[in-house]
């Protein structure tokens, strides 16, 4: 990416448009509240909005949403504002795009597009990259014909990242071309991480991941659990590549805990389908970690497009604890009205606060450990085993006898099986606890 298309810092208008009936609004989502996040991708993207619009009408007008004589409307306001682009708050097929852009005269940027921008400046890795080339192609392949989607426009700003205007100028034909490569290419990065996830499950290691909503905070509670450093900001998006780090519980085991991609409404099948590589983490958890702003406003629509998604990707039955982040943005009245109970945790990923509470709901989420009984000489080779024993396992008894020490403990599975395989030692499963 050049310097020249970093620096670029458009104005953007921003167009919504909610069906009506009778007056009242039919939509299952609050339409001020859409049009405010996407005020927020636009700033995410690196524009700043000088105006809006929310049109409200019986039906989408079929060739340019807002319908002709608002689309005049918008044009003089864009117009005024000194905008350089109109982002619609939904998905625009090639026709209205191509008409938008001859009655506003300027460039017209969708919902789905924006959110790949964003996607396109966050990708680190070379699998976020692809994945982002992939979601990109698939949308922008039809709307390449005719004088649709104009390639002449593609100097820089919003719309422009990832594939470039070179990539762009492809033919119909090379551009399917290089989508079935990046298929290929996906498809060896999700081999890649099935063999990953099955040395995990080969070492008897759980994993609990993180999903919610965009900007719920899921990469600040990662790292404050961590110790890692992975990127956060208050910008939508903020991480998009996967991050894998292993946590100790209070019993002692470890666990490995993943950071994933935030949802968002009105997030097309094609972009979850590119993301799927990276969102087949989430089949592989024992624990899901559903981490909401319980500060916002929207909350209740946040959770349920999110447990939407889950079940779309066939996770909806896993484990799950809802945890309620941010509390330190509520008073002690908000606070009280939280659903309470085994399945929730109240935590501050920026302060700290119900942390401790939280890795023991996790240790309980999932499945005890075994109780083992070992017996162990005097000597410096059993000395090291013990030494193991009480930093990786939760020891819940000593008992000395003559020259020997017997010990009861919880232990994951992996270390059960590894101080059986080196022969050190007896261990031998008991039932009580």
């Amino acid at each position: 990416m050049d310097t020249r298309q970093q620096q670029v810092s458009e104005k953007a208008y921003l167009v919504g448009w909610v069906q009506t009936r009778r007056g009242r609004i039919v939509a299952d989502y609050d339409p001020e509240e859409s049009l405010e996040e996407l005020r927020e991708l636009a700033s995410s993207a690196g524009a700043q909005v000088v105006g809006s619009v929310l049109q409200r009408s019986p039906e989408a007008d079929p060739a340019t949403v807002v319908g002709r004589g608002k689309a005049h409307e918008i044009c003089s306001e864009v117009r005024a504002a000194r905008a350089d682009v109109v982002l619609f708050d939904q998905d625009l097929t090639p026709t209205q795009l191509r008409n938008l852009e001859s009655v506003l005269h300027s460039k017209v940027i969708d919902r789905t597009q924006l959110i790949l921008d964003i996607f396109a400046r966050r990708a680190r890795s070379r699998e976020g990259q692809l994945q982002v080339e992939l979601a990109q192609l698939t949308y922008l392949l039809p709307r390449l014909s005719g004088h649709g989607t104009r390639l002449s426009r593609l100097g820089g700003g919003i719309g422009t990242r990832g594939p470039g205007e070179q990539q762009l100028e492809f033919d119909r034909r090379r551009i399917r071309a290089r989508i079935q490569r990046l298929v290929r290419g996906i498809g060896k990065v999700r081999s890649e991480r099935f063999l990953h996830r099955a040395h995990r499950r080969d070492q008897r290691f759980l994993t609990v991941a993180l999903v919610g909503y965009t900007n719920a905070g899921k990469s600040t509670l990662f790292n404050a659990l961590t110790r890692a450093t992975v990127a956060t900001s208050s910008r939508l998006f903020a991480t998009l590549d996967p991050t894998v780090r292993a946590i100790q519980l209070p019993s002692h085991r470890q666990v490995l805990l993943s950071d994933t991609v935030g949802f968002i409404r009105k997030l097309p099948p094609h972009v979850v389908a590119a993301f799927r590589a990276t969102l087949e983490e989430l089949e592989d958890a024992s624990l899901l970690l559903q981490v909401m702003d319980a500060s916002h406003s929207q909350r209740q629509q946040h959770q349920d497009i999110v447990e939407r998604l889950l079940e779309k990707m066939g996770v909806v039955g896993t484990p799950r604890i809802m945890v309620w982040n941010k509390i330190d943005h509520l008073d002690e009245a908000s606070r009280a009205r939280l659903p309470k109970g085994a399945q929730y945790a109240e935590v501050s990923a920026l302060t700290g606060e119900g942390f401790a509470a939280l890795l023991e709901a996790i240790d309980g989420a999932l499945d005890e450990d075994p109780i083992v009984e070992s017996e162990f000489e005097f000597s410096a080779g059993d000395g090291e085993q013990l030494a193991l024993l009480h930093r990786a396992g939760n020891v819940l008894s000593t008992r000395y006898e003559d020259n020997r020490v017997m010990v009861r403990a919880r232990l994951a599975k992996s270390l059960c099986e590894r101080l059986e395989s080196e022969n050190a030692l007896s261990v031998s499963p008991v039932t009580s606890h």
